[in-house]
Order: structure tokens, then sequence, then C-alpha cells
């Protein structure tokens, strides 16, 4: 808050990459006085994916509102006098700012904010606060165990991540061993423990020090009534969040399937209708396509892993750009960006490229009509 405060007092502004989770517990940015939060949402019920896709999430005092790319709906009252959702700010987007439009940087991730959308409104805000203080606690087990082997934890405040001195190739050695994964730094080992982390993970991992250390272990005891010593008093959150009734409303499988399907009537969708066109909707994943999704192998693989244990991954990228060649006669075809208006600039960068290669430097002007959306 200090700092912040100092930020602020020379003109400056702050923004802080933060964490939905841990944020149940600890202070928010906006009562801390930041000017925008942002980060994934990973965190609510997505899997990792090998990285991705991800929907974020973005927040900005009221000043910055024009500013916000993309469409905020608003709720208001009908001529009926009956609640209605209204189209309340667009300032930013394409076809109103065109060239100085901030909303190019947007993906369409909508389907991955309704997964982490879904998983607030099932759980709750009690429920998130139980899932955080589990991680939490599990991850402050774990540092005092290490402790007590005689490891180093550098850090005294945390919440689900811990960096631990010690002897990277040793114990590289025997979590291999082990399949298990850490990251691995100059001299010190950091270990994130997520929502996913159970008991037996725990003790696998400090079973992986005690043998590098060359020592036993007594039996690591879990409490998860335990105070949280990891997060310091002063930035714990007491102030109230998800407060509006769809948060919490739904605490049963019944309930919840009505609740979603309530949403889906209301959506205009291939199984209804033609798709009005668009780049972000002119597409059908088929059921083919969707299924692999929910396949541990392929939803649970973590962004770090080494390349080894993701040589799948690769083999199918690599098979659909050389499908994507074969089909279109290019030499190469890249597969990022994801975001369409990030798509048609590098489309762009690689035809100034193209006539560059081709001595056309005079050639560098785009015909681009009014009507273009992108």
């Amino acid at each position: 808050r200090n700092f912040i405060n100092q930020v602020h007092s020379i003109g400056g502004y702050v923004a802080m990459a933060t964490d939905l989770l841990a944020l149940t517990l600890l202070t928010s940015p906006g009562e801390l006085g930041a000017d925008i939060a942002f980060g994934s949402a990973q965190r609510f019920g997505v899997p990792l994916g090998y990285g991705g896709p991800h929907a974020a999430f973005f927040a900005c005092i009221d000043a910055f509102k024009r500013a916000i790319p993309g469409r905020i709906i608003g709720v208001s009252i009908d001529a009926q006098g009956n609640r209605a959702l209204r189209m309340a700010l667009q300032t930013r987007e394409q076809h109103i700012k065109r060239e100085k439009a901030t909303s190019n940087i947007c993906t369409a991730q909508a389907l991955l904010a309704n997964m982490a959308a879904m998983y607030a409104v099932y759980h709750g805000p009690e429920g998130l606060k139980q899932i955080a203080k589990r991680t939490a606690l599990l991850t402050q087990t774990l540092a005092e165990a290490l402790k007590a082997l005689g490891f180093e934890v550098i850090h005294q405040h945390y919440f689900d991540t811990i960096t631990v001195v010690a002897n990277v190739t040793t114990i590289e050695q025997y979590a291999t061993a082990q399949n298990i994964n850490f990251y691995y730094g100059n001299g010190v080992v950091t270990i994130a423990l997520d929502e996913t982390t159970n008991r037996n993970d725990v003790l696998d991992i400090v079973h992986v020090f005690a043998e590098a250390a060359g020592s036993s272990y007594s039996a690591v005891t879990f409490n998860y009534e335990d105070a949280l010593q990891s997060i310091p008093t002063y930035a714990v959150r007491t102030s109230e969040f998800l407060t509006h009734p769809v948060f919490n409303s739904h605490r049963s499988e019944s309930q919840m399937m009505r609740y979603i399907k309530q949403l889906e009537n209301k959506d205009l969708s291939l199984n209804t209708s033609m798709i009005s066109l668009g780049s972000c909707t002119m597409k059908l994943n088929a059921a083919t396509e969707m299924m692999p999704l929910s396949w541990p192998n392929f939803s649970q693989i973590h962004p770090f892993v080494p390349a080894a244990q993701a040589m799948g991954y690769a083999q199918m990228a690599q098979e659909l750009s050389d499908y994507l060649c074969a089909v279109t006669g290019f030499d190469a075809c890249s597969l990022q960006p994801n975001s369409g208006a990030q798509g048609e600039y590098a489309g762009l960068l690689t035809i100034r490229n193209y006539h560059l290669a081709n001595g056309n430097p005079q050639r560098n002007v785009v015909l681009i009509p009014i009507s273009a959306h992108g």
C-alpha cells in the first residue's frame, strides 16, 4: 500500500498481476489502491492444457473505463419495467474507433471464461475460500516438513508456492525417479501446489527431499484447521466478494445443471441456427475435436514440463502445420497467435517480408475497405 501511494504521488499508475484463488484470502488490489488488476482465470476449474488457452480477467478504476477493450453489458429496466441487459459501453471497439481501437488486443475466450465463471457460481465465495485455504495449508505443511529435514525455505510468506535452497542435481535425480517435476533454478527448487494437490502428493514430495538429504522423516501432520501462518495478518482479506445471488444459489448438481441449461436456451448457436458472419464465430468445433480436451493426458500437462514429456503435443502441432502447408501450398505455417486481430497483423508482416524478399520495398501500401472489421 505504501509503494502504491508513492507511485501515485509522482503521477504514476499501478497495475497488479494477481491470482484469483489467492485473492479469496488476500486483500484485493482495489483495496490496496491499485489502478488495474489482471491475471489468468485458469485457476477456476480450467485445466492447464500445456499452457492454454485460458481466459484472462481485467479490472480497472472508473477513470479508465472508456479505454477498456471489448463491450461492457449493464443491467437496466425496459419500457415495461422488466429487468433487461443492455450494451452499456463499447467505446474502444474497432467499428467505432477504427485504427485507435484497443479491442484488437483481445482474443475471444468466451468458452474458457464461462468455465471459470461456472466454477465460481458452483463453489461460491465460501467454497472458493475453503479451496484456497486447503491449498495454502498444504503448502504450509510441506514447507514445515522440508524445514524439519534441514532445508531452507526462502520466503516467510507465501500462498501456494515455495522456493527451497537445495542441491538441484540431487533433488532432480530423486524427483525424476518418482515421476515428479519441480522447477529448478540456480541452487534452488521451486514447488507450486494447487487445488488438485492432495496429501499423498505432499508426502511424495517430502519423501524425495528426505532421500536427497539421506535422512528419514517422521509422519507429516495435516490439520486443515491450523491458522495460516504463511499469510501475514495485514494481508488477510476481510471484505466480501461474489455477493451477487447467482454466486450463492446453485449448490447442488441439479440446480447447477438447470441454471446452465437456462443460459444455454438464450444462446444463439449452430444447434438452433446459422451463426452470423464474424471471424471469431465462423468455426465449428466438432465432437471428435472436443472429446480429447477432457482427457487427462491432454489437459493436465504443465507448460514447463521437459520437452520429452510433451512429444505428443509437438507431434500434433507439427502435423497440423504440415496439413495446412499441403492444402495451401505454403512452405511453412504458423499456428500463432490465437487472436484474430493479431493474426491479421502477423499476416501483414508476412506479406511485407515477402515483398522485401523479392526486392520490392516500394510495395508498402495496403488497401482496406471501410467495411473491414479487423
